[in-house]
């Protein structure tokens, strides 16, 4: 049997489970592209919703945050509310790999198949690899979510996710219309804005809802990496007891902690700046030569029609197991679901043993703090150690 423990993706979750199993000594082969999803699928320009001290990896040591990058790389140092640009975090998250999974394979897994003593992984490259656990850790990919009414115009390249574009300035001198209220939908208005587009915000919400900003103390409500309240504090440091909340009460905290909502720091960038259209429900789209022709309905059941060359869905994401393509639909029936997740155990185990996930896969049994970068601190070590104590290392 092999001791390799095969971690499937290279963003934070991967690479931070990725460090802490190798410094337990465990024999592990990563395969993705460091970073690559922050690098290729979000706008330049971007700014992290989290502050400085969220935005990090977890590492075994210290001496690995994205200050103690800056300090090294000679970058300004960030700190309090400063904002953290992709760009600086993407490269935060490459060095990071560097100094402690430097052997991390640029390789697309195939299929992963369930065997008596395993697993067996087929590359791309052609080489199958046995393992005794496998630790899904893909973050958003294949989860990207487009309302129906208008999914049928995706393929026709008239309607598209907001992950999808790592350059909006293709948009200049174009009308877009961007569908959402949370902060991928505000932030990507204001960029459309900025890079020349005629652009205007549609989403359900009756008003755009914005943090707070930073206020000088004293606070009567705790600070934590998410925001400071009572709430967000429970979020984050009762993230193991989380699992014991009924699923529907899990799953719809996941939905709705933190959001819709968009940073304080885009009000400015918005308001009186993109024209903005509130409490609409989509009804329908269709292609008229090559424009969207839209139609919404308000409250009072008054339809609206909107004309635009491209509508931007920025409208999140949902876990879909179904859509893990790699994994063979033989291991996929065999996983027990909470909604459209995988119900896993304290160790981040799913109902398969040795079939391991992370991020925001797993967030429906440890709560929202798994869609953020800081969960990494919780996920990586508990996940590693589960994995240390089932499997033997040679």
């Amino acid at each position: 049997m092999s001791n390799t423990v095969v971690v499937i993706g290279a963003g934070p979750y991967g690479l931070s489970t990725a460090a802490h199993l190798k410094a337990r000594g465990l024999h592990v082969r990563v395969f993705g592209s460091p970073m690559a999803s922050w690098a290729e699928n979000m706008p330049a320009g971007m700014l992290l919703k989290s502050p400085p001290s969220a935005s990090v990896l977890s590492a075994p040591s210290p001496g690995f945050t994205l200050d103690d990058y800056a300090r090294q790389a000679g970058e300004v140092r960030l700190g309090g509310h400063d904002q953290v640009p992709v760009e600086m975090f993407v490269r935060y998250g490459r060095w990071f790999a560097g100094e402690l999974v430097p052997e991390v394979e640029d390789v697309r897994v195939l299929a992963v198949d369930r065997q008596p003593d395993g697993f067996r992984l087929k590359l791309a490259s052609g080489e199958e690899v046995r393992a005794a656990a496998v630790v899904a850790a893909g973050g958003m990919d294949g989860f990207a979510y487009v309302p129906e009414p208008l999914a049928g115009l995706v393929p026709q390249g008239l309607v598209s996710h907001s992950s999808h574009h790592p350059d909006l300035g293709k948009f200049a001198d174009r009308d877009v219309v961007v569908v959402g209220a949370g902060q991928s939908a505000q932030e990507s208005a204001a960029l459309l804005h900025e890079a020349g587009a005629r652009v205007q915000l549609l989403a359900r919400t009756e008003k755009l809802v914005f943090g707070a900003g930073p206020t000088p103390p004293p606070h009567w409500q705790p600070d934590t990496p998410l925001g400071r309240s009572w709430g967000l504090y429970a979020v984050v440091h009762q993230a193991a007891a989380y699992r014991f909340l009924p699923a529907s009460t899990r799953l719809h905290l996941v939905r709705r902690v933190l959001g819709p909502f968009g940073s304080w720091w885009l009000k400015p960038r918005l308001d009186g700046v993109v024209p903005v259209r509130l409490g609409r429900h989509i009804t329908g789209a269709r292609r008229e030569d090559d424009r969207v022709v839209m139609t919404s309905r308000d409250g009072q059941g008054r339809v609206d029609t909107l004309e635009t060359d491209h509508v931007l869905a920025a409208t999140g994401y949902r876990v879909r197991l179904d859509t893990l393509d790699y994994l063979s639909p033989e291991l996929r029936a065999q996983l027990t679901r909470t909604g459209g997740f995988p119900r896993l155990d304290p160790g981040l185990q799913s109902s398969v043993p040795g079939l391991y996930f992370t991020g925001i896969q797993a967030a429906a049994t440890f709560g929202p703090l798994l869609r953020f970068t800081c969960g990494t601190r919780f996920a990586a070590p508990r996940l590693a150690a589960a994995v240390a104590q089932r499997h033997t290392v040679a």
